[in-house]
């Protein structure tokens, strides 16, 4: 049965309203995998309660509806469903500890044509408990079982292009053979993260790093390489998912200064070789 624009755009899509607690904070940086070394004073900030400071990347677990799509009353094929972009635009430094709203919207649905999947774009608008805004996330997902429906064809947006000469700066980090199920006591509870026989299922030897995991950890990297350190000058980031990371892995993420406070990025898999996340765009406060 095709797919039916008018159902998926009428579903209702939970606000969320969420109580941050400064361990929810403590929690999401160690399962990102800051704390790994107990004597740097740098990451002890986002994992210790005193003067305690939220990771920028948090943005994406905060007010978040959970797996929508995978309700029936979408009318999409919820086994196909691939998370392929996201992004993140920062309004302010993340609280440590309040009320956050999370209010999301579908913001465009492109059709790929029968056997080629749909495109979905929405977003998630961030706000404080006195209605300050925090972060707007933009996420592009792809549909993979539901093309042809005759839905328009674009715009399709174009992802932000890779330097072809050397990269300026590298940073590599390593992940934890647990980090996935601590990632996922953020909220996402797939288990495809962390029971081996549903990875078998889905192709995967083994369970995969979630992928707004290994955004957190690139972020950190962006952190250490573009920032200086400081979190408060984060103002976006965007990129595209292209491969699975396996838990206990080394990320690498490889940075290009293109002036102005803007960086593009890439990250691979050290041990595989393999390219994780294109197409990066870092903006930050100079």
């Amino acid at each position: 049965m095709p797919l039916d624009p008018e159902r998926l755009y009428a579903y209702p899509i939970p606000e969320i309203r969420q109580t941050l607690t400064r361990k929810d904070v403590m929690l999401y940086a160690l399962s990102v995998g800051l704390g790994q070394d107990p004597m740097d004073d740098w990451q002890r900030r986002f994992v210790f309660e005193k003067d305690l400071v939220a990771l920028p990347t948090m943005a994406v677990v905060l007010g978040y509806p959970g797996f929508w799509l995978g309700d029936p009353a979408t009318g999409v094929d919820a086994a196909k469903v691939l998370h392929g972009e996201q992004s993140i635009t920062l309004h302010r430094p993340l609280p440590v500890e309040g009320t956050v709203v999370g209010r999301t919207s579908i913001t465009g649905l492109i059709d790929r044509g029968a056997g080629k999947g749909a495109i979905l774009y929405t977003a998630r608008e961030l706000t404080d408990g006195e209605g300050n805004a925090l972060a707007t996330l933009e996420s592009t997902t792809l549909l993979r079982g539901d093309g042809g429906f005759g839905g328009p064809t674009g715009p399709v947006k174009q992802p932000h292009p890779t330097p072809e000469r050397p990269h300026d700066a590298a940073l590599a980090l390593a992940t934890r053979p647990e980090q996935a199920l601590l990632y996922r006591l953020n909220g996402d509870l797939n288990p495809l993260h962390a029971d081996p026989e549903v990875a078998a299922r889905a192709g995967f030897p083994r369970p995969i790093l979630h992928g707004l995991c290994t955004l957190g950890v690139v972020g950190h990297a962006l952190l250490r390489l573009a920032c200086g350190g400081a979190p408060e000058r984060l103002r976006q980031l965007a990129l595209r998912f292209s491969a699975p990371v396996f838990p206990g892995e080394t990320i690498e993420t490889r940075l290009w200064d293109e002036g102005g406070g803007r960086f593009a990025f890439t990250a691979r898999v050290a041990e595989r070789d393999v390219t994780v996340i294109t197409h990066g765009l870092c903006e930050v406060a100079l």
